[in-house]
């Protein structure tokens, strides 16, 4: 039986290992680092070897302490690694907020598949891999002929772990135009870009990549047969314990340096990527609607880092005197790019509870507009670091006009990624979901009804 597992979690903003229980998906120990870009050469890289350091000498202490009887991975999306002959990188993990890309962008958008295909927008710098590829293929002439796999970034840290490869099909699934979501296959663009006979198997995100290399079982005391399993982008892990366990229809929001929005079972929309919607594919490889904005980032941005709790009156300051945070802090992400952001009212300054106040209604409603543009229906769950932001969750359920459930746990996409080991699984215990109820409801429509108008008179 197995018990205890260890989730490698590597989002955008921090490295984590969270070790759960198998059976009530509670975490029991979360440690965390900073996941830091390097500068390169040859372009800005994320921190691997580090990443790797911190996550063996976690395995070790949590297995000393606890015991570990499996592992699985989650991961952000928009990466790809490149493996040599040896299973070595053959060049460093691209960071997908580097600009490079974009300079061969002219060239990549003739080749590329039309969102239609692959339900995947046009982003910027590397956000969609087959830029990315694309573009380092460009400036690395060799690159190509030193690559024998791509790999998708969870089965990059199972590689390191088994020995084995393999891609999973959330993170083919997440804008990476490299990937048919209706068909189920690859599109077109693999052709193009030649790496058909290069890419690892897919795999689904349940299935166990292999056990342990010997060396990894040396270096952390783990059990030399300890099963690591394929892996999943992260805002499918968060997504994955309500597809098996709620009836549609429902949305989920995955929170983090990303907001992603998912709808299942939902009214019926027209994508628009011009609004940053997509379809990203479920761990049972379904197509899910979804859009998404930087909202973590946002938050950091627009608070300056600094976060007092506010108190009942910064709320009603905010809620009456008209102080307003405009979209897009981050102008090339979400349902806003390109309006001119700004603050409508006085605005309040950093540090104070107003302007923490302030900036959560803001994100809240950006996350209604996201909602909205997918075809929302029914219920809302929130994953993350918001699902502890009660006036979030409160202008959240105003806004969409919907029952919202704040999630619990610190990390959002722990529970997924370890019930790839548990599998099938009975209805979440009701102690996991906490329903928000708006108190100052009024208040909120009022503000929101303004917030919408004054955001349009500013296009």
């Amino acid at each position: 039986m197995t018990h205890h597992v260890a989730v490698i979690d590597i989002g955008k903003t921090n490295a984590k290992l969270v070790l759960v229980d198998r059976e009530s998906l509670t975490e029991i120990v979360v440690i965390t680092r900073p996941n830091t870009v390097l500068p390169g050469p040859p372009w800005p890289h994320f921190d691997v070897e580090g990443h790797w350091a911190f996550l063996l000498e976690g395995l070790r202490d949590f297995h000393a302490a606890h015991g570990i009887d499996a592992i699985s991975i989650t991961t952000h999306g928009a990466c790809a690694a490149l493996l040599n002959s040896r299973g070595d990188l053959a060049a460093p993990i691209l960071d997908y907020e580097f600009a490079g890309p974009d300079e061969s962008a002219d060239d990549y958008n003739a080749i590329r598949p039309p969102f239609s295909e692959t339900g995947s927008p046009r982003l910027a710098g590397g956000l969609n891999i087959g830029a990315q590829l694309f573009w380092q293929f460009q400036v690395d002439p060799d690159l190509k002929a030193k690559t024998d796999q791509i790999v998708t970034y969870p089965q990059f840290w199972g590689a390191k772990l088994t020995g084995n490869t393999a891609m999973d099909v959330t993170s083919l699934g997440c804008h990476t135009d490299l990937w048919n979501p209706h068909k189920g296959d690859f599109s077109l663009l693999v052709d193009k870009l030649g790496i058909s006979d290069k890419l690892s198997p897919v795999r689904k995100p349940s299935e166990v990549l292999g056990p342990i290399l010997p060396t990894i079982a040396e270096q952390t005391g783990l059990p030399p047969g300890t099963p690591v399993y394929c892996g999943i982008h992260d805002s499918n892990a968060s997504l994955l314990p309500y597809v098996l366990s709620q009836t549609p229809p429902f949305s989920v929001v995955s929170t983090g340096t990303w907001v992603i929005a998912m709808s299942i079972g939902g009214n019926s929309v027209q994508l628009d990527p011009n609004l940053d919607t997509l379809i990203n594919v479920t761990a049972l490889g379904d197509p899910a609607p979804s859009a998404r904005f930087m909202g973590g980032r946002e938050h950091d941005l627009a608070t300056g880092g600094t976060c007092p709790e506010p108190t009942p009156q910064d709320v009603r300051d905010v809620l009456t005197k008209g102080i307003m945070l405009m979209p897009a802090v981050v102008e090339d992400t979400g349902p806003f790019q390109g309006y001119p952001s700004g603050w409508e009212g006085p605005e309040p300054n950093v540090g104070t509870g107003t302007r923490v106040a302030a900036v959560a209604v803001y994100l809240a409603l950006v996350t209604a507009e996201c909602l909205s543009n997918i075809g929302h229906k029914d219920t809302i769950v929130v994953e993350g670091p918001f699902a502890n932001n009660q006036l979030y969750l409160k202008m959240l359920a105003v806004a969409a006009a919907s029952k919202v459930y704040g999630a619990a746990g610190s990390t959002g996409t722990s529970a997924g990624a370890a019930m790839l080991v548990r599998g099938k699984t009975d209805v979440l215990a009701d102690e996991t979901l906490s329903l928000i109820n708006s108190d100052i409801g009024e208040s909120l429509e009022t503000y929101a009804s303004h917030w919408r108008q004054t955001v349009q008179n500013r296009r």
